[in-house]
């Protein structure tokens, strides 16, 4: 039996595409795909009748005739008739496209998230939230039209909000995070995380037990929550968990940690953090849970520190020049002499009093410290004659109610211009002071993190009410983050400009003649380097 695509004439001028087969000489119609009526008709009906014949429900067939090209011709008058009775054939109506929609960015998408061991969660709702908080932040409301726009038939809103409160009650995020931690530990290593903070605001007037009003770097004055976020030095996240608005940032770093190591059951990590994390309380609770550190000083510290070479050197610097001492762990330095010239070397036995603090001197941080203490002494000045409004102003001092500006501690300030320090509890055979420094500096990686999540994954304003909400909510954004890293670890592109450069790669579905067909868009070269770097293994099996 052979199969192939006919072409015939109708008696209305207009052109049939058939499926026809060849039964013992015999030619016999098996599938009349439509009738075209422009050469545009013509091609999508002929690819119609293609995908017909490539059907494997349909059987394998073989075409007895040469490939037909991609354009094609309508029959002309004499070429053929399908009617013999002209007034059997009517007019049909011409094409229309039904839909569109960017199943290509969603699918690439969906790679990615798989790739990373999240669908051991078996929820495809859960799945379909992430990718609509990547592709379009959105209401619970507002992600089904998202979601049709990525191609996707979208669950009920009823069902999304089921699938938000299985979140918290199926443990989605720990899933997810052993998920993440296997992805960072198989693809790089995780010695060295990095910590910070952030605060979440939420659309409400009053507070509750978790949503309270609390320090906000943007000054707001809405209830809020504290959240902290574990990554690798990557910036993939491995933790995340939420506290109270109120919550200082140094009594959020212990909880995190310790659930990243119950979860993980892993020992000797090294935590980075930002000098908010520096207290001494935190510092004596790592290290004796066998974790290293990293964290920011204090620039007021430097003076008990390098009291050895402001004793000896002032505050002369060499740009570039890195000071490896000791730094008392509370109080003054009782274990460095400033009589000797040489800095002491830390040794965890030794120095029981001091953990080891590592100052750098940069020439161009001295130039921009400088140009910011100029600015808050002209203010201080400002405030002194009346200038400007009494605020809690820097460098100004009130003795018997006349405000004066502090030349002392100006110049202290000053003579600490350029001076960054470093604490941790690392000796330096374990690290030198240069990966010290370097360690901390990779910081941004997380607070970039942070910004995708406020940003490109618009974690906040949150509407969500109840902890459980919120803790979803997280989950979600947790998720999203993850994939959004990974997606451009491996494109070297930003999640926004994957998503602008993909969603616009649609597929049109078109219905002509009763028949209905969707065909994938044509895809430029810098697109199809997108997709096959986010979808490597499906590349390569497409070529293969």
């Amino acid at each position: 039996m052979v199969a192939w695509i006919r072409r015939v004439r109708t008696a209305s001028g207009a052109t049939a595409v058939q499926i026809a087969e060849s039964v013992a000489g015999r030619r016999r119609i098996v599938e009349h795909v439509g009738s075209a009526h422009s050469e545009a008709e013509l091609g999508v009906l002929l690819e119609r009748a293609r995908a017909l014949l490539d059907d494997p429900g349909q059987g394998v067939l073989d075409v007895g005739v040469e490939p037909m090209p991609q354009v094609a011709r309508l029959v002309g008058a004499g070429e053929g008739t399908l009617f013999e009775d002209p007034a059997a054939a009517g007019r049909v109506p011409a094409g229309r496209v039904s839909a569109t929609a960017s199943p290509l960015l969603f699918d690439a998408l969906c790679g990615v998230f798989d790739d990373l061991g999240f669908e051991a969660v078996g929820d495809e709702t859960f799945r379909d939230l992430v990718i609509a908080r990547i592709v379009e932040p959105t209401s619970v409301l507002d992600t089904g039209r998202v979601l049709r726009d990525l191609g996707r038939k979208p669950a009920s809103e009823k069902t999304m909000r089921r699938t938000l409160a299985r979140c918290v009650g199926r443990g989605y995020r720990d899933q997810v995070a052993r998920a993440c931690f296997d992805h960072a530990q198989s693809s790089g290593d995780v010695s060295l995380c990095l910590y910070d903070v952030t605060t979440l605001y939420f659309e409400a007037e009053k507070e509750d037990g978790l949503r309270k009003v609390g320090y906000s770097k943007e000054r707001r004055v809405d209830p809020q929550i504290v959240v902290g976020l574990l990554v690798d030095r990557y910036g993939f996240p491995l933790e995340i968990g939420c506290f109270e608005g109120n919550k200082a940032e140094k009594h959020t770093i212990i909880p995190i940690i310790e659930q990243f190591q119950a979860r993980h059951q892993i020992e000797g990590v090294v935590v980075v953090a930002d000098a908010g994390m520096l207290s001494a309380s935190n510092l004596e609770e790592l290290d004796a849970a066998g974790l290293g550190f990293i964290v920011g000083s204090r620039v007021t510290k430097a003076p008990i520190d390098l009291e050895s070479h402001f004793r000896w050197y002032g505050d002369a610097f060499a740009d570039g020049q890195v000071i490896d001492t000791i730094t008392p762990k509370t109080g003054k330095n009782a274990e460095n002499d400033p009589m000797l010239r040489a800095e002491p070397v830390w040794d965890k036995a030794t120095h029981r009093s001091s953990w080891r603090a590592v100052w750098s001197f940069s020439r161009k941080r001295f130039v921009r410290d400088n140009k910011t203490l100029t600015l808050q002494a002209n203010r201080a000045r400002d405030v002194i004659d009346g200038k400007k409004a009494v605020k809690a102003t820097r460098f100004v001092t009130t003795r018997a109610g006349t405000r004066r500006l502090d030349e002392k501690a100006l110049a202290r300030a000053r003579s600490l211009a350029g001076l960054k320090g470093y604490v941790t509890n690392l000796s330096v055979d374990l690290m030198p002071p240069a990966e010290v420094i370097g360690c901390y500096h990779d910081l941004w990686h997380v607070e970039q993190s942070f910004r995708m999540s406020k940003t490109d994954l618009a974690a906040r304003p949150m509407f969500a009410r109840t902890k459980d909400a919120i803790e979803a909510h997280l989950t979600i954004v947790f998720t999203a983050l993850a994939v959004a890293r990974e997606a451009q670890n491996r494109t070297g592109l930003a999640i926004r400009n994957i998503v602008r450069q993909l969603r616009p790669l649609r597929s049109a579905t078109i219905t002509i003649n009763g028949t209905t067909a969707t065909f994938p868009p044509e895809i430029p070269s810098p697109q199809q380097t997108v997709l096959d770097a986010l979808n490597p293994r499906r590349s390569q099996a497409l070529s293969e």
